[in-house]
C-alpha cells in the first residue's frame, strides 16, 4: 500500500467512534492527537521497551502537559528483554524493532477489544525512523485477530513529525533522544 492509500484510508475512518491510541511518548502524541478530531480517543501507554523505570516514569509524566490521561500499563522491562532475546545486536529499525512494535501493537489490540473500542492505532508512525508499512500490516493482522479494526496511518506525512516537534516545544515536553531500549540508543526524534 502506498502513502496516498494510507492517507485516503485514514480520511475514510474520520467518522467518530472510540479509538484506542497506543502512545509511545508525549512528543509523538503531540504530533498525532491534533489529527484525531472527531474520535473519542483513549490513549494507552504500554512501552516495556523503555530501558529504565526512571525513564519510563519521566516519559509517562509528560502526557499531562498535553491534557492527556492515558491508561498506563505497569512497567515490566523483562517482557521486552525476553521478547528480543538474541536480537540485541540488530540495528535500529531491524528485527528487534519489529518484534518490539508487534508486541506493543498486540497489547494495544487486546486492550481495544477489552474496552470495546471501534478502532485502534499507534503514534509510532510519526517517527521518521519507524516503518509505517510494517506498522500498518502488523496492526491489520492484529485487528483481525482481536476483532477491532486497525486505523491505517503514516502520521509522519503531511508534516506530522514537524507538528510533533513544534507542539512538543510549545508544551515544554521532554524530548528523548532515543526510542527507548538500551540496544538502540540512536536519535529517533
Amino acid at each position: 500500500m502506498n502513502k496516498t492509500d494510507y492517507n485516503k484510508l485514514f480520511k475514510e475512518y474520520r467518522r467518530g467512534g472510540t479509538l484506542l491510541l497506543h502512545v509511545c511518548c508525549a512528543p509523538c502524541s503531540a504530533g498525532v492527537m491534533p489529527r484525531l478530531n472527531g474520535f473519542n480517543v483513549v490513549p494507552y501507554c504500554y512501552n516495556p521497551n523503555i530501558d529504565t523505570l526512571t525513564e519510563y516514569n519521566l516519559r509517562a509524566s509528560q502526557y499531562a502537559k498535553l491534557g492527556m490521561t492515558p491508561i498506563i500499563e505497569k512497567y515490566d522491562h523483562g517482557e521486552f528483554l525476553n521478547a528480543v532475546k538474541g536480537l540485541e545486536s540488530e540495528p535500529e529499525g531491524g528485527e528487534r524493532c519489529k518484534v518490539c512494535i508487534q508486541m506493543r501493537l498486540e497489547k494495544a489490540a487486546e486492550k481495544a477489544a477489552e474496552i470495546h473500542a471501534d478502532l485502534f492505532c499507534s503514534t509510532l508512525s510519526v517517527s521518521p525512523l519507524k516503518n509505517a508499512e510494517f506498522i500498518n500490516a502488523a496492526g491489520a493482522r492484529l485487528g483481525e485477530k482481536y476483532g477491532v479494526p486497525f486505523l491505517p496511518n503514516d502520521f509522519k506525512k503531511d508534516n506530522g513529525f514537524l507538528l510533533s516537534t513544534q507542539n512538543s516545544k510549545s508544551a515544554g515536553l521532554y524530548r528523548q533522544t532515543y526510542c527507548g531500549c538500551e540496544f538502540g540508543r540512536t536519535p529517533t526524534h
